[in-house]
């Protein structure tokens, strides 16, 4: 089993950015590519539990966003972004790394490589 986890979006180029960091750091990431296999609200919550940015950041704000009609207001709490990710997967800001009980958002693409080796 890898010892990290990269919630991968190949169309996304910070995604792809944070896998050849990876790479480059000789680290074979689990590789989810959450669009495929969305999370459930459970899976969710235990990724927010090991989250270092705060959960709203979790949550994409583009336009997809706002053509939902959502607001700030309306990922405001860790249930909140659970609830919305859950319904709206494409909403999940990528990458997402886990290595052990830490997770972090990999934007930007800097604090990848200091992820990795910590």
């Amino acid at each position: 089993m890898a010892d990290v986890t990269v919630f991968h979006n190949p169309r996304c180029s910070t995604s792809r950015a944070a896998l050849e960091a990876a790479d480059d750091a000789g680290v074979a990431p689990a590789v989810v590519q959450y669009l495929k296999e969305p999370l459930d609200a459970a899976a969710l919550r235990e990724l927010l539990d090991k989250l270092e940015d705060p959960a709203t950041d979790l949550v994409r704000r583009d336009a997809r966003f706002a053509k939902l009609g959502l607001s700030d207001d309306d990922v405001a709490t860790a249930d909140q972004v659970v609830a919305v990710l859950v319904e709206h997967p494409e909403l999940m800001q990528r990458p997402v790394l886990v290595k052990g009980d830490r997770a972090i958002i990999g934007r930007p693409k800097s604090r990848v490589p200091e992820f990795l080796e910590g």
